[in-house]
């Protein structure tokens, strides 16, 4: 099969574009001439036999398939859903129009299509008191257990934004256990007891089931959140990567025997320097419980990642939470989040990308009272709600639509983007940051699309000096000539299906280091 595919290969870079053309661009611009804005350039751009290169050059490699990507969004605290579920009921039109900008998938729509909503189990920093899902103590039959403990209106915005968005996939994650199966007794800081693993096991699958009562179908569960930290002052808990391993296997048969054996169950949930530490642990000591992990921003850097991935090349890997700061600068957050982020964490093997909260006021409130989480100015969250009824979004929105757009289903159902090969050259290869992606579709005959998402950062040569990028793009034996904007910019183009089917079985990829790994696909 490798011969084969390295025939098909071949075939594939050599074979001209037949009359390839990028029609279709987003764009969002340092100055902000452009917000998430789409446009067809005039003229169109065309892919022809390759001549001298601009002062960037982007190759684009089919024949190297990465993960696929499942999407971008955010956390959808209990916060964030009072301030949505005040919206609706001041200003119907406005809430209905900002949950379509943020969630409709639909191909072609000006919407980003954000899919991914994580939900706090129980109360978080961003709720308006402590509360479990049963605060019965020692209540081991978890007889009391009410998934009811929950606002109301957590659900009812769950509902709508499910709503908008068919392919919506919901992470449900803990930010503490119950208080009694604690050394400290309360949700706020302290270590899990080894003694309830069984029952807070069954208290996850009740999660899991309260959840599908409410009407919200859930894709993935974490069993902690952050669970090397322990504050005092919000719902926190250290759980050792042991007491982890063992709940996951508790908790996996538990699932499996109750209807949900197509939720998956990720690991980890926390920041990016303890890559090689705790998730390695869990994955040494209950690999068959746990799909994957996910990582934070707020600690290490994004390409841990991949030292991750270089143990476990077959276990998933998302990135799920990060959150921005009120009063920093639009531009520099923009370009942080997508060499980090949105281009970076997808670079090395994540196939989300979510903020932390969805929806907070402009101060970064409501918050739990006591918590010391988001001081300063406050977290910023991708949405600011205002009390009057109307809303703006914030640099996290225009980041993720730039990013999600190159990965969304061209067809209705159909699959979703993959990462493939890219590689920058030319005098200015530093000036640009690039994500390539193939998204496959229904039909085998159909033209496959294949995206761009470019962060152009040549901003500061000598002093403040926003500079476009003259570019060409190398697809295939053909080329095409695009200047990239100081800004993001997302684009694409159709070609013909050359024998990719999105899995290619025993086929083999390059790593960023240079050597063959298997590729595996989701």
């Amino acid at each position: 099969m490798r011969l084969d595919f390295a025939f098909l290969a071949f075939v594939v870079v050599v074979r001209p574009v037949v009359s390839q053309q990028i029609w279709d661009i987003w764009q969002t611009t340092w100055d902000r001439d452009m917000l998430f804005t789409y446009f067809q350039p005039s003229p169109v751009i065309n892919f022809t036999s390759p001549s001298t290169i601009g002062e960037a050059d982007i190759v684009v490699n089919d024949t190297q398939v990465y993960q696929s990507v499942l999407g971008f969004g955010g956390s959808l605290t209990d916060s964030s859903a009072l301030l949505l579920n005040n919206l609706k009921t001041q200003n119907s039109s406005n809430y209905w129009t900002l949950l379509d900008y943020l969630f409709n998938p639909t191909d072609g729509a000006d919407s980003a299509g954000l899919t991914f909503v994580r939900v706090p189990l129980g109360a978080s920093d961003f709720s308006a008191a402590l509360y479990s899902f049963d605060d019965t103590t020692d209540d081991n039959a978890l007889a009391d257990f009410n998934i009811n403990a929950a606002p109301s209106y957590l659900f009812s915005v769950l509902r709508d934004i499910q709503s908008v968005n068919s392919y919506l996939r919901v992470l449900i994650t803990p930010w503490s256990p119950p208080g009694w199966m604690k050394d400290s007794g309360t949700m706020t800081g302290g270590n899990f007891l080894s003694a309830y693993t069984t029952v807070y096991a069954n208290y996850l699958l009740k999660c899991l089931q309260g959840f599908q009562s409410q009407g919200v179908n859930v894709y993935a569960i974490a069993i902690q959140n952050e669970p090397e930290n322990s504050n005092p002052t919000y719902p926190t808990c250290n759980l050792t990567a042991s007491q982890e391993a063992q709940i996951g296997l508790v908790l996996r048969p538990l699932m499996d025997d109750n209807g949900f054996s197509g939720v998956i169950i990720i690991g980890y949930d926390h920041n990016w320097n303890d890559a090689t530490g705790y998730p390695v642990q869990l994955m040494q000591q209950a690999s068959s419980a746990f799909a994957g992990v996910s990582f934070h921003c707020y600690a290490g850097t994004v390409d841990e990642q991949a030292d991750f991935y270089a143990q476990y090349p077959q276990k998933e890997i998302y990135f799920t939470e990060c959150s921005g700061t009120y009063g920093s600068d639009w531009w520099c957050d923009i370009k942080w989040y997508m060499d980090n982020l949105f281009i970076g964490s997808i670079q090395y093997y994540s196939q989300s990308g979510l903020m932390w909260n969805i929806a907070l006021d402009g101060s970064g409130n409501p918050k739990l009272p006591t918590t010391n989480s988001c001081g300063g100015a406050g977290c910023r969250p991708i949405v600011t709600v205002n009390s009057d009824g109307s809303y703006s979004v914030n640099q996290e929105f225009y980041s993720m639509a730039q990013a999600s757009k190159a990965i969304l289903p061209r067809d209705q159902g159909g699959p979703w983007g993959q990462r493939i090969g890219v590689t920058v050259g030319g005098e200015l290869s530093w000036a640009l940051i690039v994500g390539a992606y193939v998204t496959g579709r229904v039909s085998s005959t159909d033209w496959l699309r294949y995206s761009l998402v470019v962060l152009n950062w040549d901003d500061s040569v000598g002093g403040w000096n926003p500079q476009p990028v003259q570019t060409t793009i190398e697809f295939r034996g053909m080329q095409a000539t695009y200047t990239f904007p100081v800004g993001v910019t997302t684009l694409w183009w159709y070609a013909p299906n050359e024998g990719f089917d999105g899995s290619i079985g025993d086929a083999f990829a390059q790593t960023p280091d240079g050597q063959q790994t298997p590729l595996h696909f989701v």
